[in-house]
């Protein structure tokens, strides 16, 4: 019996949806961390055998397919905790939130769950598609890594050095898995082999011999970095308590949720500072010298890094379940979400440029030259 495409993929991870009430209702489950904790594996590896025995053996060929699956299955019940935790829906998750995990109740809680039940599903979908119907889906692959990774390192730091650093329970082990399996995809997605591009030798010549000024898209997008690293910078700088009055005023009247006690806010703004600045200088690089050839993929990876990380800070920031303190001041509301939505477009403006022009970023030796002829 061979799982189908779509609605093969939408059965086990709808079982989400009885299985988080069943649990929610087994009172037992209500004082032991530790049991919810062997439950949820029990379920995973229940599922895990689920899917082999619907699926066959063809699908596993590629290893992905059950990762892709499995995280469809706990997107589903992030969907619900969101829902559940923003008064749409009662009776799915409340022993689970309460006694496992209660820091998912916070605002950036509720909006990597969103981020997850919803942007994170829908890839999973498309990617089971595409391994089903025996397409390529690295690209896909590597836009959910960037924002798998980047949602999961925020969360574990802020839960281990926030308010809730003395609320962790053995169900914070839940969280490991997803470290370790997207590490472990990551490496598979790179292995894989790039969809072929029907280029022919001259044209990437053409294009790696233009300087930057004869291509405005690329002085634009250079103009644009500049811009976000200056305001990553910034808030680097705004989080770690520069004195100077402009950090001061900033923190306190246009993002006074940048000192949240959560510190999810404030992890979130080191890591765009130490690690996603320096990949936007090599960027910045990467468009002036021609044949960057790591630059389209790592581009994807940060796209995606930096997707879901402003979705969480904007929704966080604006959400009810911040203390008000802490909430964005209603008279800054526009130049905060400008500021925002134009930090989050950069990164997917330089990946959309990078996968619709590539000739510029292959790299110019003859047996990549010939490599590309021979798929014209």
């Amino acid at each position: 019996m061979q799982l189908p495409a779509v609605p093969g993929v939408l059965a086990p991870s709808l079982l989400a949806i009885p299985v988080a009430f069943g649990i929610n209702s087994a009172t037992a489950l209500a004082d032991s961390p530790l049991a919810l904790v062997l439950t949820g594996v029990l379920v995973l590896t229940g599922l895990f055998f689920i899917i082999f025995f619907i699926s066959g053996v063809t699908h596993f060929q590629d290893p992905l397919f059950c990762v892709f699956v499995l995280f469809s299955f706990t997107s589903v019940v992030d969907l619900i905790i969101s829902l559940e935790e923003d008064g749409y829906i009662s009776g799915f998750v409340e022993v689970y939130v309460r006694e496992g995990e209660p820091y998912l109740r916070t605002a950036h809680g509720i909006m990597i769950c969103y981020w997850d039940g919803i942007i994170h599903y829908g890839l999973y979908l498309a990617m089971i598609t595409a391994i089903g119907q025996r397409k390529s889906y690295r690209n896909l692959g590597l836009f959910w890594l960037g924002s798998l990774m980047m949602s999961i390192v925020v969360f574990l730091l802020g839960n281990m050095i926030g308010k809730y650093s003395s609320d962790l329970s053995p169900a914070f082990l839940l969280n490991l898995p997803y470290i370790l399996i997207p590490t472990w995809a990551g490496v598979r997605l790179f292995q894989q082999p790039k969809p072929p591009l029907c280029l022919s030798p001259e044209k990437v010549a053409e294009e790696q011999r233009k300087h930057l000024y004869q291509r405005p898209w690329d002085v634009g997008l250079v103009l644009v970095l500049l811009l976000i690293i200056a305001f990553t910078f910034f808030r680097g700088m705004v989080v770690l308590d520069c004195p100077s009055d402009s950090c001061f005023e900033y923190i306190y009247q246009h993002e006074p949720y940048l000192r949240d006690p959560v510190a999810y806010p404030k992890v979130q703004m080191l890591i765009y500072m130490f690690y996603v600045l320096p990949f936007f200088c090599l960027c910045i690089y990467g468009l002036v010298l021609p044949g960057c050839s790591w630059l389209p993929d790592w581009s994807l990876v940060f796209a995606g890094a930096v997707a879901q990380a402003q979705f969480s800070h904007l929704g966080s920031s604006l959400h009810a379940r911040t203390p008000f303190p802490y909430q964005t001041p209603e008279d800054v509301w526009w130049s905060f979400l400008l500021t925002n939505v134009l930090y989050a477009l950069g990164p997917q403006l330089l990946a959309y440029r990078c996968l619709r022009c590539p000739a510029f970023f292959l790299p110019s030796t003859p047996a990549s030259l010939q490599v590309s002829k021979k798929h014209q």
